[in-house]
């Protein structure tokens, strides 16, 4: 959970300042309690800010904590430089609060130091009210999971598996304006070690491996041919291959690129890119791994900041097909999406006995199993970071992922590619709107709505916000 550094301002005047420490401390105090019972570690400064040289030794204090976000409390009139030597000190996320008080003019304040940061260009937050209240809390807890995403770039490795796919200008971004603005280094990985690293697996652990897909799955359809025990097994040990570059390389997210030559060639990734987004596989529990099919840069980026805003994994999907008689678009992709979606469980047989494993169709010769289910129904935030003239948008909607009677379903998954795996979602917009400007190809999605978290996200990030209907 993310580490909170919050810092309490006060009048710069000695005999108001005297007058004010029990309010203030009582202020902060409750701040602290709410995050605290949020999950989140808070770290407090050891005094409030009243002179400048305690500005600068506090602010200076909490930032060699390193906290995801920190939090300027201002619940009364503040001189507003004590808020700029501060905010000088403490490099990350930030976010001013204040209380709504007549009797304090903690709002003055707070105003106050947020023009000012504005004159010298400094990205931060605004929240204010009683913390105590509910859409209150929510306002700034969506501040300090967009600051703690933002932050939880920061210093990351984006393994790049292969190059660009099939001529997809989207899916490629520039490294130089990863580690500027994103502070993320990308390692260029040539697809080879996938390969390479696949045939020194040991057979014991590629025989367990299908044989837990083959237990716990709805169903694996072998045809002797696109799918067969071998090949399954092939794409077990490019998983534990991928496991072993990411643990060797220090990986924190990747993508790989998979089309055409391992997809022509070898076998697909469908089983490697799915398990590393799910939270667990065959060997038990474990950390998602964020992995993006078509070496999608920007696709990667952006499931990173869903996972972490959502603490669950993200779709990565194709804008497949919008049926007009049902107003749902079909989110269709080969094989990416987490089997966690097959159930949104937290018990993976829960998720598997919704999955089934399908030969791969004729766009990949080298064959291979397709992971195969439909979403389960729910709320979601769909999103993706796209690029408009070189500068970086975040583009949001909000939806509803929702499923028919077993014959509706099964009659519109068959409208596209049935062996992949599908997600039926209800935007909230109209599908013209979407196809006349959305940025890309690819799309991804968290359960439930985080757009107060995306939109704080881009404030902090200097992202443009680009919403979609009642996401505006």
């Amino acid at each position: 959970m993310p580490r909170i550094g919050l810092l309490s301002f006060s009048d710069g005047r000695d005999f108001v300042n005297r007058d004010l420490v029990e309010f203030i401390g009582t202020v902060e105090q409750r701040i602290a309690n709410r995050l605290s019972a949020a999950g989140h570690e808070v770290l407090r400064a050891q005094a409030i800010v009243e002179r400048n040289d305690v500005a600068v030794r506090e602010a200076r204090r909490l930032a060699a904590q390193r906290p995801d976000v920190t939090i300027f409390n201002i619940p009364v009139w503040a001189f507003p430089h004590f808020s700029m030597l501060a905010a000088a000190e403490t490099p990350g996320p930030l976010l001013l609060f204040s209380n709504v008080s007549p009797e304090y003019p903690g709002m003055v304040g707070m105003l106050a130091a947020a023009g000012a940061l504005d004159q010298i260009g400094r990205a931060y937050g605004r929240a204010w009210g009683d913390i105590d209240e509910q859409p209150v809390a929510d306002a700034v807890l969506s501040w300090v999971a967009a600051g703690a995403a933002l932050s939880g770039l920061r210093g990351r490795t984006f393994g790049r598996i292969g190059g660009r796919p099939m001529g997809m200008y989207t899916a490629v971004a520039n490294p130089v304006d990863w580690i500027s603005k994103f502070g993320v280094d990308i390692e260029e990985i040539d697809q080879w070690e996938l390969v390479r690293r696949a045939a020194e697996v040991e057979p014991s652990r590629a025989r367990a491996g299908r044989e837990w897909l083959e237990q716990h799955s709805a169903g694996v359809h072998y045809d002797g041919k696109q799918l067969t025990p071998e090949l399954l097994e092939r794409q077990v040990r490019a998983y534990h291959a991928m496991r072993d570059l990411i643990d060797e390389w220090h990986l924190d997210f990747s993508g790989i690129k998979g089309q055409p030559e391992l997809t022509t060639h070898y076998a697909t990734m469908d089983v490697t890119e799915a398990f590393l987004n799910d939270p667990y596989d065959w060997e038990g529990p474990k950390p998602v791994h964020v992995c993006a099919t078509e070496a999608d840069m920007d696709g990667a980026l952006t499931m990173r900041v869903l996972t972490s805003i959502s603490s669950t994994p993200a779709l990565f999907a194709d804008l497949r097909y919008y049926d007009r008689d049902h107003e749902v678009w079909d989110l269709c992709n080969s094989g990416q999406h987490a089997t966690w979606w097959a159930a949104r469980s937290d018990d993976p047989f829960e998720n598997m006995r919704h999955v089934n494993l399908y030969p791969e169709g004729f766009y990949f010769p080298a064959g291979g199993a397709s992971i195969q289910h439909l979403a389960a129904p729910g709320p979601v935030t769909l999103a993706r970071l796209t690029r408009l003239d070189g500068r970086y948008r975040m583009q949001v909607l909000r939806g509803d992922m929702v499923q028919f009677d077993p014959e509706t379903n099964e009659r519109l998954m068959r409208q596209s590619t049935y062996e992949w795996p599908h997600a039926f979602v209800r935007m909230h917009t109209d599908s013209r709107d979407v196809l006349s400007r959305y940025g890309s190809n690819h799309i991804h999605a968290a359960p439930g709505d985080h757009v107060e978290a995306l939109r704080a996200f881009c404030r902090l990030a200097d992202v443009d916000y680009d919403g979609f209907g009642d996401a505006r």
